[in-house]
C-alpha cells in the first residue's frame, strides 16, 4: 500500500487529476502517517513552505431562519448565542485595524442569515468600501446566498474573495439543512466566480457523515476548480439537533485533511472553526496538507490567539503569510 500512496503522490504531481476509484482506495489506507507524510510533499510541491493566515469578524449574528442542525445561530434551536444586527462601520474598523496589527492579512465579515439585502446590503458595501480605503486587509465576504449582481457589487467596492461552504456532499447535504438545497450553494458559487470573485469554499468534518461524504465533497469544490477550502471539525452546540454526537477522533481528521490535499493538490487547504480539539496533533496537520489557517475569535466558538499561532507556525518551519 505505501507503494500505491506514493505511485498517486508521484502522479499528482504530474498534473493528473485522480479518478475516484483511486481516491476510494486512497481512502481505505490505514497508516495515516503514510498519507499525511505524502500529502505534505504534495503541498510544498504546489505551494511551498507557506501558511496562509485570514480572519473573520461576526458582522451579523443571530436569528438565522435557516435549520442548519450544526448551526448556534439558527433561530430554529434554543443555543442562547449572541444575536445583534450588522455592526456599525467603527465596529467593524476598529475589529480590522486591531487584527491587521497583529498580523492577518486577509479578513472576511461573515453576516447570520439565508442572505443578505435591502439597507443591510448597502450598509454592507459602504463598510467594505471603507475597509479598503483604511486599511491594506484583502478583504473577504460571507453573507449566505447571493445573486450574481450582489456579487458584481461586491466586487467593485473591493472584496476579492467569497466564502460560501458546500458543508457536506451531496448525499448527505438533506440531512442536514431542509430550508435550502445543495443547488443553492452551488448556484451561489456560480454567480460569485461569474463575477470575477474568488471562491473560498469547503465543509464541516463530524456531522455524522462518512468518509466517501467528505471525499464528495472535495469532488465537488475540485468541480467547482476552487482554490481556498476550509475545513472545519465540529463542536457540538448545546440547543443544536447534533448536540450530542460523537466527537470526530483526531485521527480521522488528519486523515480526511490528507486526502484532501490528494484530491485538492494546489488550493490552499485551511483549518477554520474546531482544530483545538486536535490538541497537539493541530500541528500534526500543518505537516499533513493544510497550508492555511483561520485565526482570532470564530463565529461562535473561541479560536486560537494570533500571535501563538504566528509563533508555532514559524516554529514549525513556515513562512507566514
Amino acid at each position: 500500500m505505501n507503494n500505491f500512496v506514493k505511485e498517486l503522490e508521484i502522479q499528482v504531481k504530474q498534473g493528473k487529476q485522480l479518478k475516484r476509484e483511486e481516491i476510494w482506495k486512497l481512502s481505505t489506507i490505514k497508516e495515516i502517517e503514510v498519507l499525511s507524510t505524502s500529502a505534505e510533499r504534495i503541498s510544498i510541491f504546489f505551494k511551498g513552505n507557506t501558511v496562509e493566515l485570514c480572519s473573520i469578524i461576526n458582522a451579523k449574528s443571530g436569528k438565522c431562519g435557516e435549520d442548519c442542525s450544526y448551526c448556534a445561530q439558527s433561530a430554529h434551536y434554543a443555543t442562547n448565542v449572541d444575536e445583534y444586527e450588522l455592526l456599525s462601520l467603527s465596529e467593524i474598523l476598529n475589529k480590522a485595524i486591531e487584527l491587521e496589527k497583529n498580523g492577518v492579512k486577509r479578513l472576511s465579515l461573515v453576516t447570520s442569515g439565508r442572505g443578505l439585502g435591502g439597507e443591510d446590503f448597502v450598509k454592507i458595501l459602504a463598510i467594505f468600501s471603507a475597509l479598503k480605503k483604511q486599511t491594506a486587509l484583502h478583504l473577504c465576504a460571507s453573507l449566505g446566498i447571493i445573486s450574481y449582481e450582489q456579487a458584481v457589487k461586491l466586487k467593485d467596492v473591493g472584496v476579492t474573495r467569497y466564502h460560501h461552504n458546500l458543508e457536506s456532499g451531496p448525499r448527505f447535504f438533506s440531512q442536514i439543512c431542509t430550508t435550502h438545497t445543495y443547488q443553492d450553494r452551488l448556484d451561489t458559487i456560480a454567480n460569485v466566480q461569474k463575477a470575477g470573485l474568488e471562491a473560498c469554499c469547503g465543509g464541516i468534518i463530524g456531522l455524522g457523515e462518512t468518509m466517501q461524504d467528505r471525499l464528495e465533497m472535495a469532488l465537488a469544490v475540485r468541480d467547482l476548480q476552487v482554490k481556498s477550502v476550509p475545513l472545519n471539525i465540529l463542536i457540538p452546540i448545546k440547543g443544536t439537533p447534533l448536540e450530542n454526537i460523537p466527537t470526530i477522533q483526531p485521527q480521522e481528521v488528519l486523515k480526511t485533511m490528507a486526502l484532501f490535499r490528494f484530491i485538492l493538490p494546489d488550493a490552499v487547504i485551511r483549518y477554520a472553526g474546531g482544530r483545538n480539539t486536535l490538541g497537539k496533533l493541530q500541528e500534526r496537520g500543518f505537516k499533513g496538507g493544510i497550508n492555511g489557517v483561520l485565526v482570532g475569535n470564530y463565529l461562535t466558538t473561541v479560536g486560537n490567539n494570533i500571535k501563538k499561532d504566528i509563533t508555532m507556525l514559524k516554529k514549525l518551519g513556515f513562512i507566514v503569510k
